[in-house]
């Protein structure tokens, strides 16, 4: 280096590298000594503001506690508003209302409305007095006294609850009411409490006291779909809330705290008790003397009688999501808030499933210890012609058929089923039913035997739970067989089930939950050659003034091919069987060829019957609510009974399609499944309710009884009576149950899905 570069170069590199670092050393010296005189000027300068003694204590340290406490409560304070105020963020917050949408069912015929229906043109200065009296009463006393948030009513709720150990009142004034009815959702949760505080005293420093209320009564929701105490009056009475009484005035202001549950066309025993306490509230508030309103004690309000206003409630909740989420995606510019919407359902077919329901539920419920049931019919492009979400809308608005999650059990099985067609498997693969074990979990048959060497038609046929097993054991090879449960899982997906399917070695024979209504859908694939659909209840889309706005065949999603044809034909074959000969033997149609799976869970909590025509595909599930178990339901049972009766109806006047893989509604080879030379078996039907006429079915008797003698009397001597013919042929036997070991008696003692 030193023959490379001259010297006298290397010495000037040295001086300015010691010359950097001297100035470097001297900058931070002066530096460290100007901070430190500028530290010591201002502890001088502070010093003259020192105070001492009791003075400090007493005056300056509560101070600067309170500043310090006051700056993080007000950083805390804005970072909880913020998400407040986001909810402010449209201009038009005023006159942004919910959806008014007036449904058509598929023939044009209106079945109901849903969303907003109010009338906000009535003033404020118009309103009874007795009604607005008996509003602040019950709902905010000191409306006119606080800034939004009623400090008193909110200690003494809290001080009352806790007295009483659960929720007797409410702390929410008018105006954090508002806010909620506004800006916010009905979830109970601290964030939601929070915003409303937020946001009601924003609507306090926006609009007066009177602009308050009157958006309060005319946005609060009042039950029977009425939104305001004019459409409720409407809807209740006949009559404008002009002209109520203080009878009626008592009623709509109890129906501000729990609408469903006090609405007097679902409970008028409840909403004329929720009067009085309304009423007790006037004279403990000074605002009516108990001379005043002792007449409306006397003479409760009368309602307008609407119980034969049957709409399709659960379908309508679901309609009315599926058009929020259509609108929702329309451009922003957009403004229209009132639709007519034509929807996919068919009224007599929405009829017969109600009452099918009903029937099944009242005949047999307490016998198999079943409380509630869900159904749903659709077409094969998905359309939903009918759903059944439980038994009575008045009493539980939860939708089973929508929101449900429940364990499907072995009518889980033809996704197993269909991959293993996938994957080189054919209907008469043969497969050995025995003992199998992933880990220290081994799956066992309904009553613990076994078949041995089957053919996979006849393991779904009888649904035997050891061959799906095996089959995802066999679909994962070396890989294992967590392998290939996920090609289970993706192949269920593709039929269109988007609920969680955890993975778990009991996956295969319907472990993990689904609602029915997907479950239902996904099985159309099969009728419909391997193409999967979108279950929707919604056809057309227009403006309040008839404009056509959407239309479910030009912009809702399209058929996607999921399997081969072939597939789905042998499928249909496959589960064809399970109708004919196997565990749904009472949902056979006379002369419509159908096909489909039971399924029974673990302790019977759940039983299904999932099954398809060539022109309908239908879903129905029996069980409880709380998970408890039914007295041994089976798929076979009243699920598939139910869905017979339901399909009957829909195929009535309509031309029946063909059945891919099954045929026109030809009759089935015998000695498909077992053995031709076999003897018949008697089978040991496991105890259950006793038979029993329907309520249709007696008056059928009756009516062929007259007609029968009716034609008696008309026969010429000499010609042979009708009752002097041979008697019909005995009926056939009863249906398998769910698996094929019970034919033996057997009963099940270890987890299995059926």
């Amino acid at each position: 280096m030193r023959k490379i570069v001259p010297s006298e170069w290397m010495q000037r590199i040295r001086n300015f590298f010691l010359d950097l670092d001297s100035r470097f050393d001297s900058t931070l010296f002066s530096s460290g000594r100007g901070l430190r005189e500028l530290y010591e000027r201002y502890s001088a300068f502070m010093d003259r503001f020192y105070v001492g003694r009791w003075k400090r204590w007493v005056f300056i340290e509560p101070l600067s506690e309170m500043a310090t406490i006051g700056l993080a409560g007000g950083i805390l304070m804005l970072a909880l508003a913020i998400p407040a105020f986001r909810e402010t963020s449209d201009e038009d917050w005023l006159k942004k209302s919910d959806l008014a949408v007036t449904f058509l069912d598929r023939y044009n015929n209106p079945i109901g409305s849903r969303g907003i229906k109010h009338n906000d043109s009535i003033p404020l200065e118009e309103f009874p007095d007795s009604l607005i009296k008996a509003t602040l009463a019950t709902e905010d006393r000191r409306f006119y006294d606080h800034f939004g948030i009623d400090v008193a009513g909110t200690l003494r709720a809290l001080l009352t609850n806790a007295q009483a150990g659960g929720v007797r009142q409410g702390g929410s004034s008018i105006t954090q009411q508002l806010a909620k009815n506004l800006f916010l959702s009905n979830e109970r949760t601290i964030e939601r409490k929070i915003n409303e505080a937020f946001l009601a005293i924003w609507l306090e420093t926006r609009l007066t006291k009177n602009e308050i209320l009157k958006l309060y009564l005319d946005r609060a929701y009042m039950g029977g779909g009425t939104f305001g105490v004019d459409g409720a009056a409407h809807f209740y009475f006949n009559k404008s809330a002009r002209d109520v009484n203080l009878a009626e005035s008592a009623m709509l202001a109890g129906l501000f705290k729990a609408p469903t549950k006090y609405a007097p066309h679902i409970n008028l025993p409840a909403a004329r008790a929720r009067a009085n306490v309304v009423l007790d509230n006037l004279v403990d508030a000074g605002f009516m003397t108990e001379g005043q309103v002792f007449g409306a004690r006397r003479n409760p309000a009368s309602v307008v009688d609407r119980r034969d206003e049957n709409s399709p409630n659960y379908f309508l909740d679901y309609a009315f999501d599926e058009v929020k989420k259509i609108v929702a995606t329309f451009p922003k510019s957009y403004t229209e808030r009132v639709f007519v919407v034509r929807t996919t359902i068919d009224m007599k077919v929405q009829k017969a499933a109600e009452d099918t329901v009903e029937d099944q539920l009242r005949q047999f419920g307490r016998d198999y210890h079943a409380t509630q049931a869900a159904a749903v019919i659709a077409d094969l492009d998905g359309g939903v012609r009918a759903m059944v979400g439980g038994r009575d809308y008045g009493a539980s608005q939860f939708n089973r058929a929508t929101d449900a999650m429940r364990q499907p059990g072995s009518s889980f099985k033809p996704y197993v089923y269909t991959t293993a067609l996938l994957n080189g498997f054919k209907p008469t693969s043969i497969v050995v039913d025995g003992p199998v074990c992933i880990g220290n979990w081994c799956p066992q048959n309904y009553g613990r035997s076994y078949s041995g060497s089957i053919t996979l038609t006849q393991a779904l046929t009888h649904s035997i739970n050891v061959i799906p097993v095996k089959l995802s054991i066999a679909l994962g090879g070396k890989a294992g067989p967590k392998a290939g449960r996920a090609k289970i899982v993706e192949v269920a997906r593709r039929f269109g089930i988007v609920t969680p399917l955890p993975d778990t070695p009991s996956l295969p024979i319907g472990a993990d939950e689904v609602n029915v209504l997907e479950h239902t859908v996904a099985y159309a694939a099969f009728p419909n050659r391997g193409k999967a659909v979108t279950p929707h209840a919604i056809l057309e889309v227009r403006t309040g003034a008839g404009d056509l706005v959407w239309r479910y065949d030009r912009d809702g999603p399209k058929p996607r091919q999921i399997i081969p044809p072939s597939v789905a034909s042998d499928m249909a074959m496959m589960m064809s069987h399970v109708v004919s000969e196997g565990t749904a033997r009472r949902a056979q149609l006379d002369g419509i060829p159908a096909a489909g799976k039971t399924g029974t869970t673990n302790a019977y909590r759940d039983a299904w019957f999932v099954g398809y025509t060539g022109n309908f595909v239908g879903g129905v599930w029996y069980g409880n609510d709380d998970y408890s178990s039914t007295n041994r339901m089976t798929g076979g049972s009243l699920p598939a009974k139910t869905w017979h009766d339901i399909m009957e109806v829909a195929h009535q006047g309509i031309e029946i399609k063909e059945l891919t893989g099954v045929g026109a509604g030809q009759k089935l080879p015998k000695g498909s499944i077992a053995a031709t030379n076999a003897p018949p078996k008697i089978l040991d039907v496991a105890a259950g309710p006793p038979p029993t006429l329907t309520r249709r079915g007696v008056n059928t008797l009756i009516r062929i009884e007259k007609e029968m003698d009716e034609a008696a009397k008309t026969v010429p001597a000499g010609k042979t009576s009708v009752n002097d013919r041979a008697p019909p042929a005995p009926h056939a036997a009863l249906p398998f149950p769910d698996s094929f070991a019970s034919a033996n008696g057997a009963t099940a003692s270890t987890p299995q899905k059926k």
